[in-house]
């Protein structure tokens, strides 16, 4: 089970390269802002250049300390995602801690920043940040700013995100979790007849109960529990064990999912997934 790894990969995508654009060839402005780096040294490194207070690179210095420092709320404030997280209670945004963890630890304990370009209320700070694609390898990445009311913001979402943002306020990560867990309910239910197929070729034509199924190594175990996914799993076999169907329900309707679905095999014995708003009973 991927433990809400689709919803950590969009967060941590939107804070480590949402805007950010990778920057593999450097313009002549940034070669004489940003000193040159060696690449035979891959060490983590400092700043190579001067930081003035409160400028577009402090910006980003003081975003990236306060997430790996764990003070998420005062990270997020430095963003355009802050509207997701002003209406949030310290309780209700502490339901997100874990995935604000997880994205934390990815923080370099030095972050190097290299360049910083100032054009009238816009800037780009170029810094060395975790790939998007691999977390564990750093990546020279340009961070769009825009300076608002006298203070700088990173561009962490693009105009369209910022405006569903704007219009979902508090509701944005809840909404974010719900279509993550809602997209991995569809996907486990697709695994689980993936494993069911397996099963039978090997089975004599029988399919498996769900504690057959992980016993077989076709599922993972936390497919029993919705602490991890939001959803709670079901599978049941006919008498004879020939057919089978399965079913996923939010656990907490609203908060982690809204939609029902099911699989029932069909007249030629191919797996037939549906869907439905039914207030979170099974369908």
């Amino acid at each position: 089970m991927s433990k809400r790894l689709l919803y950590l990969a969009t967060v941590s995508i939107a804070i480590f390269s949402g805007c950010a654009v990778e920057a593999s060839k450097k313009t002549a402005a940034e070669t004489k802002i940003g000193k040159s780096e060696s690449s035979a040294s891959s060490a983590p490194k400092g700043p190579t250049i001067a930081i003035q207070p409160d400028s577009p690179a402090d910006t980003v210095r003081v975003f990236y300390k306060d997430l790996r420092e764990k003070r998420f709320r005062d990270a997020i404030y430095l963003t355009n995602l802050r509207p997701a997280v002003e209406g949030l209670t310290d309780a209700e945004l502490k339901e997100f801690q874990v995935d604000f963890e997880a994205i934390s630890v990815q923080v370099p304990e030095l972050l190097q920043i290299n360049g910083e370009i100032i054009s009238g209320e816009l800037a780009t700070v170029t810094a060395k940040l975790p790939g998007a694609e691999d977390p564990d390898k750093l990546e020279v990445q340009q961070l769009k700013l825009r300076r608002e009311g006298g203070v700088w913001i990173i561009l962490t979402v693009d105009d369209t995100a910022e405006k569903k943002i704007k219009a979902e306020g508090r509701n944005y990560f809840y909404q974010l979790l719900i279509e993550t867990h809602e997209e991995e309910a569809r996907r486990m239910l697709d695994r689980i007849s993936k494993a069911q197929m397996a099963f039978s070729l090997t089975n004599g034509g029988n399919f498996g109960e769900m504690p057959d199924l992980i016993q077989a190594g076709f599922l993972p175990a936390d497919v029993r529990t919705s602490e991890s996914t939001g959803y709670k799993y079901d599978v049941k076999l006919s008498s004879d064990k020939r057919k089978y169907s399965a079913a996923a329900v939010p656990s907490q309707y609203g908060k982690t999912g809204k939609l029902s679905f099911a699989v029932e095999l069909n007249d030629k014995g191919s797996p037939h997934l549906m869907s439905k708003d039914n207030g979170g009973k099974t369908l």
